[in-house]
């Protein structure tokens, strides 16, 4: 049973992220109200993810990432962010956490990252490839269901281990940062949903999405994903058959404005994990490149 340390110096704020983490019967939280007792906790307790509050006394989010990290790249960390805490989660995910989510988004998004990224971190480790044999070139069609795209970011992972590209923690973040950009092709691209019906009406959006995957011309699209990986670096290149967008239109999900909103949190995740993101002029296509860390 994955056990969740939450860390949060506000006890109402920690007692409702608790209750949503525990909606899943599978997991278990416990609680820390700052990052100093979060991590005194993390190194008597070895909890499967830390989920932290990034403005708290003693220690902050960002200081507790750097710490855990240190002692255990292994344990996937994700932060929440609130208003006036944006500088805060760029510098968080920079130093190395796996994921974040808006406070005020808690309800409807909180759950659903933390079980992600805890599939993502729990991979089996496959065995290393021999040096002779460290590149790999593959292309994967799949269709618009979820299940495969985990499965496929499962299976990415696995080969850039096997390549010796990167560490645990950066498996997690690349895995993390893949994901984002097939389920935007799915979404966005192949099923053409616009980020607002989420941001508007989160049950209407699973729907649409449901009712799109079983309509034409939608349920017959097709995602495409090119990978080239050695042991100094990862370029994917991941393509829908939707209408496409304009790239110069994204908003920068950098700005505080935007930090807080779903829309734009991928693309921010993907430039934060990736040496590299750039998208074709047609908006229907995304290369990710990631290198090794000299």
């Amino acid at each position: 049973m994955p056990t969740i340390l939450i860390a949060d110096d506000d006890r109402d704020d920690r007692a409702q992220i608790g209750a949503i983490i525990e909606t899943d019967p599978s997991l278990t939280a416990i609680y820390a109200g700052d990052g100093a007792d979060a991590l005194a906790q993390f190194e008597k307790v070895k909890p499967d993810l830390v989920l932290t509050d990034l403005q708290m006394p003693i220690m902050d989010g960002v200081g507790l990432v750097h710490a855990v990290r240190q002692k255990c790249a292994s344990t996937p960390i994700v932060v929440m962010t609130s208003h006036g805490s944006q500088e805060l989660a760029a510098e968080a995910l920079a130093v190395g956490a796996a994921s974040y989510v808006p406070k005020s988004e808690a309800e409807n998004e909180l759950l659903h990252t933390v079980q992600h990224v805890l599939t993502l971190a729990t991979r089996r480790r496959p065995r290393p490839l021999p040096a002779a044999l460290k590149q790999i070139r593959r292309v994967y069609v799949i269709g618009n269901d979820s299940h495969l795209i985990t499965s496929l970011v499962g299976h990415l992972q696995e080969n850039l281990v096997q390549v010796g590209l990167c560490d645990e923690s950066e498996q997690i973040r690349f895995g993390v940062a893949i994901e984002e950009a097939l389920i935007n092709a799915m979404i966005h691209g192949n099923l053409e949903i616009d980020s607002d019906v989420k941001e508007a009406d989160p049950a209407r959006f699973d729907s649409l999405v449901q009712h799109r995957r079983a309509e034409a011309p939608f349920k017959d699209r097709k995602i495409e994903v090119e990978i080239e990986l050695s042991a100094e670096e990862a370029i994917v290149t991941i393509g829908d058959q939707g209408q496409g967008f304009d790239p110069s239109s994204l908003p920068d999900p950098t700005d505080p404005e935007n930090l807080e909103k779903v829309s734009g949190r991928g693309v921010l995740l993907m430039r934060s994990f990736m040496d590299e993101v750039r998208f074709n002029e047609s908006g229907n296509q995304v290369t990710l490149v990631k290198r090794k860390k000299c």
